[in-house]
């Protein structure tokens, strides 16, 4: 059968607060709302566009939404994204942007040569990493 598959268009995130998880992820990734879906739209679903105007993530608001607990607790991680950075410098100043946007680190392990990572939390909780190619 030579049926095409589905695309993947991309990762839509719950969030008790749409509108300021959407906020942190745009400004963050430095990328447009989607037409008609900005933070002053309904902040039910938000879409976060390349700027060919490609779907890279969305925000959906939820009425409940338990914060995750990883990597410790009873409430697991059921998806997170992975963040390219080019350099140990580039990691380090993404680490901060997101500090300032409202993300908390869960996890330094940039000094780490083989695995240089560092996993973070979004404002609403969900884990992301700043990934760093090794340095051996």
């Amino acid at each position: 059968m030579n049926e095409t598959p589905p695309e993947l268009i991309a990762p839509c995130l719950d969030a008790e607060d749409g509108r300021a998880l959407a906020a942190f992820w745009q400004q963050f990734l430095r990328l447009p709302y989607r037409p008609g879906q900005g933070p002053d739209d309904d902040p039910n679903f938000i879409v976060i566009d390349d700027p060919a105007g490609t779907p890279k993530l969305a925000v959906q608001q939820v009425e409940s939404l338990p914060r995750v607990t990883w990597p410790d607790g009873n409430i697991a991680q059921q998806i997170h994204l992975d963040l390219l950075v080019r350099t140990p410098d580039q990691q380090r100043r993404q680490l901060e942007r997101a500090v300032e946007l409202g993300a908390s680190v869960l996890d330094d392990r940039s000094d780490d040569a083989t695995d240089p990572l560092v996993v973070m939390a979004d404002p609403a909780g969900h884990p992301f990493c700043l990934i760093c190619p090794p340095r051996l």
